[in-house]
């Protein structure tokens, strides 16, 4: 039997001075992508995007947002998933073109990776990588590297039905020595999709690192949340000039928005403008 999913785990070593996160998703990423059609390739591509933004939303050190954006001038031309620090995520894809090969440098094509961090207080920060990789976990670290000088390695996983991730970092000020941090990386490069996928986290992390002494912290709850409302659609509606409104309501009788990420249908009337 599986394991219920949608958590994210922290956890530290003894012996180490070396954190690491496990996400594990399924009902969350499958609402994500839920009625959308999106092909196979995007479907998973969004998953690991999903587990990816829980992980980063974990090294955040303030109560704010973050948007994780891939976008280039290949077939799948913008992929984004926004997460805060409740763990609350939601994401989008859109395809210019169908696809061809189904490869990350071809989907994408020349392109880059947006990391945009928003505290609800403070200064927002934003950082830029190259997609010019073969993974999204390969272009995080070099996120990592560039902007945090911190060695980091992260593993996703996802195939339309769950998601999963894990980060190993290590800690700021701690030496030159790599030996266990490469250790444990080593470790961790062991982990397989259906151990990561079903595993409840305590297993997970006893199977991987037995040999060394982890401190595993209460887990939270990962969640998709759209974050869209009747209330908000009319107020976007606001852009649109009285006239062009009155224009529309005159040829189909009421205004009709889909939420791009939830595809909720939000209907108003002539009375909802008076």
């Amino acid at each position: 039997m599986e394991y219920p999913t949608d958590q994210l785990s922290r956890y530290t070593f003894e012996e180490h001075d070396v954190r690491g996160e496990l996400v594990q998703l399924t009902s969350s990423y499958q609402t994500l992508i839920r009625g959308h059609d999106y092909p196979a390739p995007v479907q998973e591509l969004l998953g690991q995007m999903m587990a990816a933004v829980s992980l980063l939303t974990a090294t955040l050190k303030f109560n704010g947002h973050i948007a994780v954006q891939l976008q280039g001038d290949g077939p799948l031309n913008f992929i984004a998933v926004n997460g805060n620090h409740n763990q609350e995520l939601r994401g989008i894809a859109r395809l210019k073109s169908e696809l061809g090969a189904t490869d990350l440098r071809s989907m994408i094509g020349k392109g880059q990776l947006v990391i945009t961090l928003t505290p609800d207080t403070g200064e927002r920060y934003q950082g830029v990588v190259s997609a010019d990789a073969d993974s999204i976990s390969t272009m995080l670290e070099n996120y990592f590297e560039q902007s945090e000088q911190l060695h980091t390695r992260v593993w996703l996983h996802a195939d339309g039905e769950h998601a999963a991730g894990m980060l190993l970092q290590r800690l700021p000020a701690t030496g030159k020595d790599l030996s266990g941090f490469e250790h444990l990386a080593t470790l961790t490069d062991t982990i397989t999709a259906k151990e990561i996928y079903t595993l409840p986290a305590e297993e997970l992390l006893h199977r991987l690192y037995h040999e060394e002494k982890v401190h595993l912290y209460p887990s939270q709850g990962v969640s998709f949340v759209c974050g869209c409302s009747r209330e908000r659609t009319l107020e976007a509606l606001a852009s649109v000039s009285p006239e062009e409104i009155q224009e529309i309501l005159a040829q189909e009788g009421e205004i009709v928005m889909t939420c791009d990420y939830c595809l909720t249908e939000y209907r108003f009337a002539p009375s909802d403008f008076n």
